[in-house]
């Protein structure tokens, strides 16, 4: 089975996804802007690092040349998500996915097109884009779907099956809330001590003060999803539901473990996307990343001290890059 697929966004992930499907051979058509845009026009899309390969790719400007398509899968920051979604709403779309960070992404995804037409995602994948214009693909362990809150279907098996025929290794998840919730919760903790120490992934895993702070963060941010009922387990880099069941101590030397083992396969070079951009002198997602957990919380009456702390210092910092 053949699926028309546009992908909104050629960052490091929408690059990479996109690269893949048009070297196998799928209809997939990329919606890009400025300089990006006119690069991979020209010279296709070169993926380095766990892939080696340079394909040809139909990337377009224009979001109104495009009226319908089998599947959208959005992979814009998420600051610009509302403008982004507001050019391709005319779109007639079967499906629509995010594999944004964070779990907002799903309720601006259903304002737009739809409870019906959202579909959960979750891309354990990492990659950067290099000064030359190539992707450096970094991590490959899976990009979970599944239908929202729970649930499989015949849709959401036939983009797996696209994906895994492509090479990106794609799993069918009954419960992709719980999966979204388990890389949220761990991502945005290790978002705010990457981008507030401008240190290596493995640098921070590693620091037992900075262990210690990332337990805490995954605690308070594993309060909010328990607040909304949601389950944790063992999904992403730091596996919350290990991290938030043992003592801190416990935690602490698990997270350290994980550093070392990083050391010891090489990955020392490893960056949050987040210190990417702010060592390029870009705005960050705090805001929606973290600052929708202190929103959320506060909302729900969960106290987040820490989470909040370090809200206001990125929000800091942020207010600079505008």
């Amino acid at each position: 089975m053949r699926l028309r697929i546009v992908i909104l966004g050629a960052g490091a992930l929408g690059s990479i996804i996109g690269a893949h499907l048009a070297r196998a051979g799928e209809q997939v058509t990329l919606i890009a802007r400025g300089q990006r845009a006119a690069l991979l026009q020209k010279h296709g899309i070169t993926v380095t690092g766990l892939a080696d390969f340079t394909v040809p790719v139909n990337v377009i400007t224009r979001p109104d040349e495009v009226k319908e398509t089998d599947v959208l899968l959005v992979a814009v920051k998420a600051y610009d998500t509302e403008s982004a979604l507001s050019s391709v709403r005319h779109l007639e779309v079967n499906g629509v996915l995010s594999i944004q960070n964070g779990v907002l992404k799903d309720e601006q995804l259903a304002q737009c097109f739809g409870g019906e037409k959202t579909i959960g995602a979750a891309a354990m994948l990492a990659g950067e884009i290099m000064p030359a214009g190539h992707i450096r693909f970094t991590r490959s362990e899976a990009l979970y779907i599944g239908e929202l809150p729970a649930g499989t279907s015949e849709r959401v098996q036939s983009i797996a099956t696209v994906l895994e025929r492509a090479g990106i290794r794609a799993v069918v998840s009954p419960h992709i809330q719980t999966v979204e919730w388990s890389k949220y919760v761990g991502f945005a903790s290790l978002m705010a001590v990457a981008a507030l120490t401008r240190l290596e992934t493995c640098k921070i895993l590693k620091a037992p003060e900075l262990a210690h702070v990332l337990v805490i963060l995954l605690r308070e941010m594993a309060l909010l999803a328990e607040k909304l009922g949601v389950p944790l387990e063992d999904y992403g880099v730091l596996g919350a539901k290990t991290l938030t069941s043992v003592s801190v101590e416990e935690a602490k030397s698990i997270i350290r473990q994980r550093g070392e083992q990083m050391e010891a396969v090489g990955a020392t070079g490893h960056k949050v996307s987040t210190l990417q951009d702010l060592e390029r002198g870009r705005r960050t997602e705090v805001e929606e990343i973290i600052g929708y957990a202190v929103r959320k919380g506060t909302t729900l009456g969960v106290r987040m001290p820490t989470v909040e702390t370090c809200y206001r210092l990125l929000t800091g910092i942020d207010g600079y890059l505008r």
